[in-house]
């Protein structure tokens, strides 16, 4: 018997079980709307310039785009759907996603918030993990410098202690309750900084097992030999490894830099090879599984179906916690629900800020849900199919 003969992603029954009627009509107009590449350009533009000008369409945002991207805008607002994804055996990874500060008080500010979502995590058991990117605590510019090897100035090697110190102290506190914490990702100029970080914090908080995190960007084509230097380092200085696996977020901004300044793009020539780098890494984390905890972040059903394949061939029972499946909240519902369904450990990442926080982020949902993306049409297509799976039962 194959996968897809027991585990089907387009079981939408599964999928959308827990959405009214109503609910899926809504659902159904939203991605309707971003189907049309002009209206989410155009509408996108309007709404910047709406917050902005301090125009207020936070009545339109909020109970439309922002209610099925985010969790709420604050941590209190989140509960509703920790709650609804929690009845469906799916947890979540509340995620910080106020961008465009860049300065000392609000480092500290991500820091306390960061620290709320774990206290929280803490006393849930629907909430498996925490998250935190690097620059949300520490001036990306510094970052910059020191991967560089740049000198810093003395009050730029203080603002780099600081940034050290907060990132010890997420950890820590992590580790202190026993909830494990994703360090995302980010631009490749100053991610090996990130890296370097975030290896210190495992060898001192993995000796049991994986509580931090790094995060592989798989469209980078040299990811794969990163996570397996690293699986090195972990078995030789014994500590666990926690890898988070992704495809990549920054793909126009990396090419475009690497064309500005004449240096080998880090970014694989076509999404076929991201996707075979990917599947690989997958293979080799399960074939490693005595020393690395992987969280799958994909969207792709082929991705998701090999890992569910490699599971059984190495007999890993679905439960097993030092693997989970994870997905954005508000898309691909059919793998997560479907997932959890059939038993295995899935969590949604559910972000969160005030409305005018979070807007760069609902604009890049939009986007990559556009028809020409593809995702949107996959999602549109399932809602239409479940809305005329229950027009046909009644």
């Amino acid at each position: 018997m194959t996968t897809e003969s027991k585990l089907s992603f387009d079981d939408t029954a599964v999928a959308f079980a827990t959405k009214s009627d109503a609910e899926l009509l809504k659902m159904y107009t939203l991605f309707a709307t971003m189907n049309n590449n002009f209206l989410v350009k155009k509408g996108g533009n309007l709404v910047q310039k709406a917050f902005k000008w301090g125009l207020p369409v936070k009545f339109l945002i909020k109970p439309t785009i922002f209610q099925h991207f985010c969790g709420g805008e604050n941590l209190l607002e989140c509960n509703q759907a920790i709650q609804s994804l929690g009845k469906a055996n799916i947890g979540t990874i509340l995620d910080y996603s106020v961008e465009g500060e860049n300065d000392e008080n609000s480092f500290d500010r991500t820091t306390k918030e960061i620290l709320a979502t774990i206290e929280k995590a803490n006393t849930s058991k629907h909430i498996p993990f925490s998250v935190f990117k690097v620059s949300g605590i520490a001036d990306s510019r510094i970052l910059e410098k020191v991967q560089a090897g740049q000198t810093l100035s003395p009050q730029e090697e203080k603002a780099y202690a600081r940034a050290r110190a907060r990132m010890e102290t997420l950890c820590q506190r992590a580790h202190q309750y026993g909830v494990a914490i994703f360090v995302d990702a980010e631009e490749s100029w100053f991610q090996e900084v990130i890296d370097t970080l975030t290896y210190d914090m495992m060898a001192k908080y993995n000796q049991e097992k994986a509580i931090v995190y790094n995060t592989y960007q798989l469209y980078r084509h040299d990811r794969l030999e990163v996570l397996q230097r690293d699986y090195q380092n972990a078995v030789e200085k014994n500590y666990f490894l926690g890898a988070k696996l992704v495809r990549g977020a920054y793909m126009e901004k990396e090419a475009r830099r690497a064309a500005e300044r004449g240096y080998e793009n880090p970014i694989n020539p076509t999404k076929e090879a991201s996707d075979a780098l990917f599947n690989e890494a997958l293979t080799f984390c399960v074939e490693h599984l005595d020393r690395i905890a992987i969280c799958a972040g994909t969207h792709n059903e082929a991705s998701s179906y090999l890992l569910v394949d490699l599971m059984a061939k190495h007999g890993i029972a679905p439960n097993d916690k030092r693997i989970y499946f994870a997905q954005l909240y508000g898309m691909s519902d059919n793998l997560s629900y479907n997932l959890a369904h059939a038993g295995y450990n899935v969590a949604k990442y559910v972000p969160y800020g005030p409305v005018e926080a979070v807007i760069p982020y609902l604009l890049r949902r939009a986007e990559e849900n556009t028809a020409i993306a593809g995702q949107s049409s996959r999602e549109f297509n399932l809602i239409k199919k479940e809305m005329q799976r229950r027009k046909a039962v009644k």
